[in-house]
């Protein structure tokens, strides 16, 4: 249960510091929502391969 939490909480930091870098480098902000389901597809993809070995 802690895992998914801290997945929670981190993707939203992943989503907040990417909407900001967008905002200082003036380029097109991309969605939150967008933003988590790409850091948590990420996320989950690395630890399907570690648990592959």
């Amino acid at each position: 249960m802690e895992g998914i939490i801290a997945l929670v909480v981190v993707s939203l930091l992943a989503a907040f510091c990417v909407r900001w870098a967008a905002v200082r480098m003036r380029v097109p902000m991309p969605t939150r929502v967008s933003v988590i389901i790409v850091f948590v597809l990420v996320v989950l993809a690395l630890y399907g391969q570690h648990l592959r070995g």
